[in-house]
């Protein structure tokens, strides 16, 4: 099969893509023909060297979108033929997706939403599991008053969907007003340009200064102090970017509580794998039901071009998920 290898880490030039063996499925594995696969941005740390990757060389990325081509031993739930999705590789010690084909864990996978196509289900496994662990673990429900910082950004924008799904009134930033529409558009209450509005502003103005219940940041680095200043007395806080350091006082003054949601744990780990499948199952269901929609990036990538994707991705130009065709 063709794959896309990274040889060392640094920067895009570093994939060349050549032709690997295809791989066998073993117990509770199935074999899958990739469609599409997106970018995220821990793919990019991952190139970079962060020390959660393959040893190298290696075939990186995560999201999945394609058909089961064989199924291992003592899988239930799959047959060839399945059109499914899943955040299943790109990590030490699984496979990757930059490639015509993946040896993925079963529980990692859900079936593909029916309403959606190839490259709007490759846009969405780790997104949507960082969004439903933030959503879940601040018990965000009907009443609660949510802030997502970064509410057209990968993670952001499902999560102010699966907020309103709670019954949540939602507030989110963006960069423009334009930006702002969009945000309307996916079910936002309200938008914040955060290049023209501090903290004690749209507090003031959204919340009569008493804050918000839960913050969801995707942001991260100093934007996690903003988080903690826009929430409420006992609020919540998640963040999906937290390598950082920061004064806790805010927190301890406020009596908050803070989440931090690294979704990869269970692929590295090996622990409690099952939920990312029954999540997406769930987020099938919603997509299904026309109550959450992915957005991609218009600009068209195949396998030979991933390196390009990278750098769109790192560009900062994205207009959502940047998702690679692969067939």
């Amino acid at each position: 099969m063709r794959a896309q290898m990274l040889r060392t880490h640094g920067g895009p030039e570093n994939f060349i893509l050549t032709e690997v063996p295809t791989p066998v499925p073993g117990p509770g594995t199935v074999l899958v023909r990739l469609a599409a696969t997106s970018v995220n941005q821990i793919d990019i740390r991952i190139r970079n060297g962060l020390p959660i990757g393959p040893a190298l060389p290696a075939i990186l990325g995560a999201d999945l979108a394609g058909r089961v081509e064989a199924v291992g031993q003592g899988v239930e739930g799959f047959a060839p033929g399945d059109e499914v999705y899943g955040c299943a590789g790109g990590v030490h010690g699984l496979g990757g997706t930059l490639a015509e084909y993946i040896v993925a864990d079963a529980r990692l996978l859900a079936r593909k939403p029916g309403s959606l196509s190839m490259r709007e289900a490759a846009a969405l496994p780790l997104v949507s599991i960082t969004a439903w662990e933030a959503l879940e673990r601040t018990g965000v429900g009907a009443g609660d008053h949510v802030l997502v910082h970064g509410g057209l950004g990968g993670v952001g924008h499902v999560a102010v969907q699966l907020a309103k799904t709670r019954g949540a009134q939602v507030a989110t930033t963006v960069p423009s007003a334009e930006a702002g529409e969009r945000a309307r558009a996916l079910g936002a209450d309200a938008t914040i340009v955060f290049t023209e509005e501090e903290v004690p502003a749209y507090v003031d103005r959204l919340t009569g200064g008493l804050g918000f219940d839960v913050v969801l940041d995707t942001v991260g680095g100093a934007n996690l102090d903003k988080s903690l200043a826009a929430a409420a007395l006992n609020g919540r806080v998640a963040a999906t970017a937290a390598r950082s350091t920061h004064d806790l006082s805010a927190m301890h003054n406020k009596g908050l509580s803070l989440h931090v949601v690294f979704m990869l744990i269970p692929m590295l780990h090996d622990i409690g794998r099952e939920r990312h499948g029954r999540i997406l199952r769930e987020v099938a269901r919603l997509a299904d039901a026309g109550r959450l929609r992915p957005i991609v990036d218009p600009r068209r990538f195949d396998l030979a071009s991933a390196p390009e994707a990278h750098r769109h991705l790192e560009s900062g130009q994205a207009v959502g998920k940047v998702v690679i065709d692969i067939a």
